[in-house]
């Protein structure tokens, strides 16, 4: 069990740098405007901020995730016996 519990650290640890790295690369000063227009047209093909739009909110569903399983992982090593 301590084996997927590291693996889940190093998994974890991987797509938060992924994602910071991601969020501010493309951060453009309106973190606080609350928008979420994501453009796309109609049977045409995906902007690049539509792209990278869905990939942060992939990293941070899948961030957040990791880190339920991970938490869950580690209460259930606590408890084993000794």
């Amino acid at each position: 069990m301590i084996i997927l519990y590291r693996v889940l650290l190093t998994l974890g640890l991987i797509v938060a740098i992924g994602f910071a790295v991601l969020v501010f690369a493309t951060g453009k000063g309106d973190a606080m405007g609350g928008g979420t227009n994501v453009r796309t047209s109609f049977k045409g093909k995906a902007s690049f901020d539509d792209v990278i739009s869905r990939l942060t909110l992939y990293l941070g569903v899948s961030f957040m995730a990791i880190m339920l399983i991970l938490d869950a992982v580690s209460n259930y090593t606590q408890k084993l016996p000794k």
